[in-house]
């Protein structure tokens, strides 16, 4: 950096993996000693508030920016609600855009997912193929405001001269995942899956043949590689950052290297009761290789030991439950609920269910484990308690003066754990009974 020089790195979605990986390698970096880094989280702002995300910048005044933040979800929640998730997302991403052209933010990285590309397409997938078809119709709201991130990319070069670009990251693990066994991606919930039944003694069950091929590329690798491209990669066109492609893995092999890293000595169970999914999603880092030939990997054996003993060192404060995410509400609801009427927040909510019980149950849950979740503020609808994961309809309520109706029988729980979930409306909330399970 030259000297006088001023550079505030402003990261939202600063808090998760793939920040939190972000933030681990400019603490190492001496480059990046002169900079300012700012990590954001859900706390510092409501990035689908224009007024909100102009206050930020504001603030920090970022001359870059890396682009994280997202409403994500899995499944189910991108089935059920394709228009919540293009309309967040589609918000988030303008207001970013936007206020990084307002106030001439010198680079934006923006992220995107290998989710996005076509569903019917060939391998391996490569940057141009992108718009070359329809995604799967089960993620296409967020699939499509994703793209427009690319579109958009070109749209403010061409017109206004912005250096906006994105990765597309490949399937990402290491320390800081959310490491849930029903919501967490293959390599943390298998990590968990290990740990429970090594302290227990029991089989390591991992479900499927173990056969399909996957490639993951550690966070801190990752991390590496966008610090990269934001200093150095100037190109509109996103480039995909990924392991090359005879590293592909089984996902056997990674649960016997979980378990060796584990030092588990028990029975590895394949359940080929379970389902597989898709056998290969082969990505081609070609347009990496070009710019960056010497880029040495993390060997996953060595990235895999470091995830799982940084999971034993920290299994107590680490992520192993999904996130908390109802969705937004209109004006009027606060009238309608007496549960709702004084939580205009996370923490507010959770103040009245500590009000209402003083002796909540396990799954009641605190602030602090809300404070940690990357999700939105917690908002019911104004029509229909709704939730995450498709495990049938919400019972009715004796007594339920909400006045909210109940949940068809698309009705999914905020929360889910290996347990039946319980689900109950906003009434039994209020009386301490919390909508879903956490483990």
């Amino acid at each position: 950096m030259a000297e006088g020089s001023r550079r505030v790195v402003l990261v939202t979605g600063g808090t998760g993996l793939y920040g939190m990986a972000i933030k681990k390698f400019v603490s190492s970096e001496a480059a990046e000693a002169q900079a300012t880094w700012v990590f954001l989280s859900s706390k510092d702002g409501d990035l689908r508030d224009r007024a909100a995300t102009e206050a930020i910048f504001a603030k920090h005044k970022p001359t870059h920016v890396i682009h994280l933040a997202a409403m994500v979800g899995g499944l189910f929640a991108n089935m059920a609600k394709k228009v919540e998730f293009y309309r967040e997302n589609m918000l988030i991403n303008d207001n970013m855009m936007e206020c990084c052209r307002i106030y001439k933010v010198e680079k934006l990285v923006s992220c995107l997912s290998t989710c996005i590309f076509p569903d019917k397409t060939s391998y391996p997938i490569d940057e141009t193929m992108i718009h070359n078809g329809a995604p799967h119709p089960s993620n296409e709201g967020y699939a499509y405001a994703k793209r427009m991130i690319d579109v958009l990319n070109r749209c403010y070069a061409d017109e206004y001269g912005c250096k906006f670009t994105s990765v597309v990251p490949t399937n990402i693990f290491g320390e800081h995942d959310n490491f849930s066994i029903q919501g967490g991606h293959v390599i943390p919930g298998l990590i968990h899956k290990c740990y429970i039944a090594k302290r227990d003694g029991t089989d390591f069950t991992v479900w499927g043949s173990g056969t399909p091929l996957r490639q993951f590329i550690y966070s801190l690798d990752l991390a590496a590689l966008t610090v990269w491209v934001l200093n150095e990669y100037d190109s509109a066109e996103p480039i995909i950052l990924s392991v090359d492609e005879a590293a592909e893995v089984s996902i056997k092999d990674v649960a016997l290297m979980i378990a060796e890293a584990m030092e588990f000595k028990g029975n590895v169970v394949f359940d080929t009761s379970k389902a597989d999914g898709q056998h290969k999603k082969t990505a081609s880092n070609a347009k990496l290789r070009s710019l960056r030939p010497e880029f040495a990997f993390t060997p996953m054996g060595t990235a895999l030991k470091n995830t799982v003993q940084w999971f034993v060192d920290n299994y107590e404060k680490a992520r192993k439950d999904r996130p908390l995410r109802l969705l937004p509400a209109t004006p009027n609801l606060a009238s309608s609920s007496p549960v709702f009427a004084r939580a205009a927040s996370a923490r507010a909510i959770v103040a009245v269910l500590a009000e209402a019980s003083p002796k909540p149950r396990r799954h009641v849950p605190t602030a602090s484990s809300l404070s940690r979740s990357p999700s939105l503020p917690l908002r019911p609808t104004s029509s229909t308690v709704e939730y995450l994961d498709d495990v049938g309809p919400l019972p009715p309520s004796p007594g339920c003066p909400c006045r909210i109706r109940h949940a068809s029988s698309r009705a999914q729980p905020a929360y889910t754990s290996s347990g039946d979930p319980q689900l109950r409306c906003l009434w039994q909330v209020r009386t301490a009974t919390y909508t879903g399970q956490t483990k």
